[in-house]
């Protein structure tokens, strides 16, 4: 599917996805995906938690796309990043490439980290 095309002053857009992808920035990336200050970061998907706490004081928005619904994260991990002063929120892969755009469009400090749809 193709997301809706919009101006994004810096960062790397989500341009679409598919079934264990997502198109970053015009780039196809296949799996998990952890996209902040500009970057596609390295992670390996919901139980890996560092690289998720690292954006601590780097980003004031975690979006997370737990696949095609939303799914709980594992082992409390939430309310261990809002303690970390993120401002998470949990929802389907779709809606979360879709609003971290907006986001990104406002100039927001965002991140998001995605599971794939199947």
């Amino acid at each position: 599917m193709k997301l809706t095309d919009m101006t994004i002053p810096d960062g790397l857009p989500i341009d679409g996805y598919g079934p264990g992808f997502f198109r970053i920035a015009g780039e196809i990336h296949e799996g998990v995906a952890l996209v902040a200050e500009g970057k596609l970061l390295p992670w390996q998907g919901p139980g890996d938690e560092a690289p998720l706490m690292a954006l601590e004081s780097r980003v004031d928005i975690l979006l997370i796309g737990t696949g095609e619904s939303l799914t709980p994260l594992p082992n409390r991990l939430q309310s261990r990043l809002e303690a970390a002063g993120l401002g998470v929120e949990l929802m389907s892969s779709p809606s979360a490439a879709r609003s971290y755009n907006v986001l990104l469009a406002e100039g927001r400090r965002v991140a998001v980290a995605l599971v794939p749809v199947p």
